[in-house]
């Protein structure tokens, strides 16, 4: 079997670490610290993000022929994106507004290879929330999952009671599409 391409993930997202892990790929962490884009269309605005973390890493590496990762996740409900709450009483306020209704998941991923050759995609995943009554989102408000997360909550963990069903790629909602960075990066897979 062969050595794999050296991979770095540029992110400090615990979630992707983990995806990462589980799919049994060798990897560092190096997170970006760039600020992220957060208007405009929200296919754009997760590629954006994806690529300007990717290629801040990548030009601090003296390994051009090392693979750089980088993702960006955002939520949408009727055309607007809904990022990180700022605090609880916008966790809240997002959690009433997900409320029965269906929302979009865009998940987006970078990956800038050797000679800085730059492949991307976007995946979008439906989410149903249930019906919230205003004690199951003070209840959930209460538990602090919702910090730093787009749209509140998160769904590998208490925040899966809130879903009523999703349609698409469940690792797109955590944080990052298996089957993107497959065709993305074909290379780490063998």
């Amino acid at each position: 079997m062969s050595e794999q391409q050296r991979l770095v993930l540029a992110s400090r997202s615990p979630q992707r670490e983990t995806i990462l892990s589980r799919l049994g790929l060798t990897f560092e962490v190096i997170p970006s610290g760039v600020d992220e884009v957060d208007v405009g269309e929200p296919n754009d605005v997760v590629i954006e993000n994806s690529l300007l973390k990717a290629r801040a890493v990548a030009a601090r590496l003296a390994d051009s022929a090392a693979l750089v990762l980088a993702a960006d996740t955002v939520i949408v409900h009727d055309g607007d994106v809904i990022g990180k709450p700022r605090d609880a009483a916008q966790a809240a306020e997002f959690m009433r507004r997900l409320s029965g209704q269906e929302h979009q998941v865009l998940g987006g991923l970078a990956v800038v290879g050797p000679d800085r050759r730059e492949r991307t995609a976007v995946t979008a995943t439906t989410v149903r929330f249930r019906e919230l009554s205003d004690e199951q989102i003070e209840l959930y408000v209460a538990t602090g999952e919702w910090k730093d997360r787009s749209g509140a909550y998160a769904i590998q963990q208490g925040g899966s009671i809130l879903v009523e069903r999703i349609d698409g790629d469940y690792l797109n909602i955590i944080g990052l599409s298996v089957n993107d960075l497959r065709q993305a990066a074909p290379e780490l897979f063998g």
